[in-house]
Order: C-alpha cells, then structure tokens, then sequence
C-alpha cells in the first residue's frame, strides 16, 4: 500500500513534499488559495483591521522559491505582500521558524519575515512563522504553501499582526477534545499541524484505513473501517465499535491511552483516492466512549481534505 506523509524538517532539511493530486467531485476535497490577516489595535501595518480575501475574487499569488517565498494579494482597493526568508544556506521546510527579523537580509542564522501593505511596513520586526505544507516544482518555483505568522513592527511586546497563507493548499490536521474522565484522552485538548507533527494514511475505503499522527511528544492513532461488505461513503455517519462487530463500522482511536472495548460513532465528510483506490483524502469527525463509559473523546481528522 502508499502511505502519504508529511515530513518535518528541522530547520535547514531540504525535504519537500506534494499533496497528493485529486479531482473536483462531491465531497472530495478542493485545493484552497486564500489570505486573512487580523491586527490587534495600535498595529502600523494593519491599523487594527481583520481582513480575509479568497481567490479568485482577489488576485493571489506566490513568487520565489524554497528559499525566499512571497505571496502577494492585490484587489481594486489593496495590495498585501507577505515575504518569508529562510535562513542562509537553509530552505523553507515544514516547522516553526522563531525570531524572525525583517526580510531581505536577516543577521546570522536569523529566518526573515515582512508583511507590508497599504503603503505600511515595518523598519524592525519582530516576529515567527511556521510552515505547515510547501512544494516545488521542478524549477524550484513554489506549487502549494500552507502557512502562518505572528509580527511586531520596532519593538517585541508592540502590538501584533497575524496572518495565514494558503496557496492551493488542502487541510492537514488532527484535533481532539477529550472529557474529564476519559482514558485516552485523559481529559486533555491538543491540535496537530504539518508545522508540529508528521502524519500517516493508508489503506481503501472498502478495507481498513490506518492514521496516524506523531507530534507535540504525542503518538496518536486511528483505525476506521466501514461494516463488513460495505465501502466508506462521503456524508455518512457510522455507528461503530473497536472491532466492527455486529454489523457496526469499525472505529479504535488511541493516544494517551487505548480501549479494550470501545462504541461511538464517525462521520466522513470528504473522501478522495488515486486511481489504484488508495485513499489519498479524508476529513472525518468522531465520537468514542472507552469500556462503555460516558466520558467521551471527540476528535476531527483533516488529511488533505
């Protein structure tokens, strides 16, 4: 079987990756190319002002490669630039990139950062970004970026900008809420990004899908199958046990902990596949109750989808 992952690379790693390659359908996923910002009050560049723009309503773009990426988004009315420099004789590569100074030409091994727009920049910054997905075509020119960032302008407690980029990106994460009471949760929340974790799929919608998510100094897993004879459907929700038994779909999330014996229930809101029929999207929702308990463990897997 193929198995999808996305890799984190330490700063200065030079793995790039591709999201696998899917078709507009119902329920299958559609890459997304969008920029929002939000300015607390008192900073220069946004005024205070949030603001959201989508393609293709605002002109969205991405200049530069692996080592200095720029998006640049321009309406009738403004035009943003979001600079992203990596540091010398690095890439950009899945992570989080921390004291930031202003791009071009941070000092030493500083990445750089710049976010300028409306006729305002900053002289100093200070600032992170992280990058959750990024690739490149054979010329180096970059094909999909996922990512975000945090900016003051001259001072490091002025007040920030923050934004995300998304470049004919798909959703990658994994969140979960466990309740008070719960074992594998153990009553804890946590999210998963490309920038903090590294994730697995594999398998068909006919059979057993594997997922996995290891991150944040967590190992997380899910098997999720249909009722025997049945294949996964986009839109469906499953009444499911840990073994599939009974004519119920199959469903054994573990984490901090694992069941023995497991019921809930799971919703598949998009699915896509290769045309081998290997799932290569997926964006579910579920509910577990470990041993019968009431407590339950709610979480939403989004892998490309």
């Amino acid at each position: 079987m193929t198995a999808f992952s996305v890799v984190v690379g330490a700063v200065g790693a030079c793995v790039m990756w591709a999201a696998p390659t899917v078709q507009a359908a119902a329920g299958q996923p559609v890459p997304v190319t969008a920029y929002t910002q939000r300015s607390e009050p008192g900073d220069w560049v946004g005024q205070g002002a949030t603001s959201a723009y989508r393609a293709p309503a605002a002109d969205i773009r991405v200049e530069g490669d692996a080592t200095y990426a720029t998006m640049v988004v321009e309406t009738p009315d403004v035009s943003w630039r979001v600079e992203m420099q990596a540091p010398a004789g690095d890439t950009l590569t899945p992570g989080v990139f921390r004291n930031a100074e202003r791009a071009p030409g941070p000092s030493g091994r500083a990445p750089g950062l710049a976010v300028s727009g409306d006729g305002r920049a900053c002289n100093i910054v200070h600032g992170q970004y992280t990058i959750n997905q990024i690739d490149t075509d054979r010329t180096g020119a970059i094909t999909l970026l996922d990512a975000s960032y945090v900016q003051r302008c001259e001072d490091p407690d002025a007040p920030a900008l923050r934004g995300t980029v998304k470049y004919r990106a798909l959703p990658l994460s994994f969140s979960y809420a466990s309740e008070p009471g719960e074992y594998v949760g153990q009553g804890r929340s946590q999210t998963f990004t490309g920038g903090t974790a590294v994730f697995h799929l594999d398998g068909t919608p006919d059979g057993i899908i594997d997922y996995r998510v290891s991150g944040l100094r967590q190992n997380w897993g899910a098997l999720v199958a249909a009722p025997a004879g049945e294949s996964l459907e986009p839109g469906r929700t499953y009444q499911a046990d840990r073994m599939g038994e009974d004519g119920a779909a199959t469903l054994d999330v573990s984490g901090l902990g694992g069941c023995n014996h497991s019921n809930g229930e799971f919703t598949v809101q998009k699915l896509a596949t290769d045309g081998s029929g290997q799932i290569t999207g997926l964006a579910l929702t579920f509910v577990q109750h470990c041993e019968g308990a009431e407590p339950a463990l709610r979480g939403t897997i989004h892998h490309y989808a």
